[in-house]
Order: structure tokens, then C-alpha cells, then sequence
């Protein structure tokens, strides 16, 4: 089953930051994790589409910023008491806090990594005229998204729908995006902890 988030990424001033840091210095750099696969990438981009960071910068990032592996999850945000001199009614009902979900099910180092996944993939896709899943693939493909990672494209009206399985280090971690243009949304989603990526059999 998937769990999904409900949060559309806003890191663009992070992700602006940390591509004028990578992009100073210009070479090859060569990435051989499971979310990519073993290729060289340029510094300076991949494609004309490719301006910010490389996915091997994306990970090396996340290797020197993110929590180790196996990190437990951060949980839903604490909320904040009721204000001085008052008090909860004795016949409030209080909402049942869910225990399924990003937050209760991916591990600190799958939630820190999706952020830098998420922006650069939303960014990539905001400019993109006519969102078929040709051209959506060939966008995740230039981000350096092998095909065996990308599953489920299918377009609905001017909408393309995708999943990529970002899953490593024994992270449950997968994105669901839409391409709509400006209306371009990726999200957290939780992946089975093994076995098959299998899209249908999400929950949201």
C-alpha cells in the first residue's frame, strides 16, 4: 500500500542556495546508487532541461546533510497548546490523529532526501507545455531517472500522473507527482518496505 502527502514542495530558495554551491565548481561526476543507476553526469547540466544540481550532487548532498539510514521517522508536528486561561470543553471532540502516512511511516533520512527530490522535479516540470508521458519521461529521464524507477505514467485530460521509487538503505521512500503545467504538484508516498514497486495497490 502507498501513503501519500498532502504537502506541495516550497523549498525553492534551499534548492536555489545549494545549486549556486555545486554548480561553482564544474567536472564529471559519477553516481553509482540504486535511484539512478552508474552514469556520468556534467556538472553544468544534462540537456538543455538540466540547470540546476545533478542527481549526483542531489545524492552526494544528501549522504553529507541527511540522518544515517535507519533514522526513525519524524512524526506528525506537535500542536500547539491552547492559549493561557483556556481550557479544552469537557464535550469537545478531538479529531482521530492518523497513524498511517509520510510522517508516521518514512524514516527521517527518506523524508530529508524527498525535499531536494521533490523541488527539482517539480521545477523541471513547470515550464512544460503539453505534459504528455513522452515528455515527461524524457524530463525524468535528463534529471537522471532511469526508466526502471519511473513507473505508472499515465495522462489524464492535460494532466500526467507518474510514480518514481526512490527506495535504498532499506527506505520505504516514493514520489507521486502530476504534471499540469503550473499546477505541477510531487509529493511524498510511502512504498512497500520490499519487494515489487507496484503502483495500483496504493492508498491514499
Amino acid at each position: 500500500m502507498f501513503a501519500r502527502s498532502s504537502r506541495r514542495p516550497r523549498l525553492a530558495l534551499a534548492m536555489t542556495a545549494f545549486a549556486v554551491v555545486v554548480l561553482g565548481a564544474c567536472g564529471t561526476a559519477k553516481t553509482t546508487t540504486g535511484i539512478g543507476g552508474e552514469q556520468a553526469v556534467r556538472a553544468e547540466g544534462v540537456g538543455s532541461r538540466q540547470s540546476g544540481p545533478s542527481l549526483a550532487e542531489i545524492q552526494e548532498h544528501i549522504e553529507q546533510s541527511c540522518p544515517p539510514a535507519g533514522a526513525p521517522p519524524v512524526g506528525p508536528p506537535t500542536p500547539a497548546p491552547a492559549p493561557p486561561g483556556e481550557e479544552v470543553p469537557d464535550d469537545m471532540v478531538l479529531p482521530i490523529e492518523p497513524t498511517v502516512g509520510p510522517e508516521f511511516e518514512l524514516n527521517a533520512r527518506d523524508w530529508c532526501a524527498s525535499n531536494f527530490h521533490e523541488e527539482r522535479i517539480a521545477q523541471a516540470l513547470w515550464d512544460l507545455a503539453d505534459p504528455t508521458p513522452a515528455k515527461v519521461r524524457t524530463i525524468l529521464n535528463d534529471l537522471g531517472y532511469v526508466d526502471e524507477r519511473i513507473h505508472d505514467l499515465k495522462q489524464s485530460g492535460a494532466t500526467t500522473r507518474f510514480f518514481i521509487d526512490l527506495r535504498e538503505k532499506g527506505g520505504r521512500l516514493c514520489l507521486e507527482g502530476s504534471a499540469a503545467g503550473e499546477e505541477t504538484i510531487v509529493d511524498k508516498c510511502v512504498a512497500p518496505a520490499t519487494g515489487p514497486f507496484t503502483p495500483g495497490d496504493r492508498s491514499q
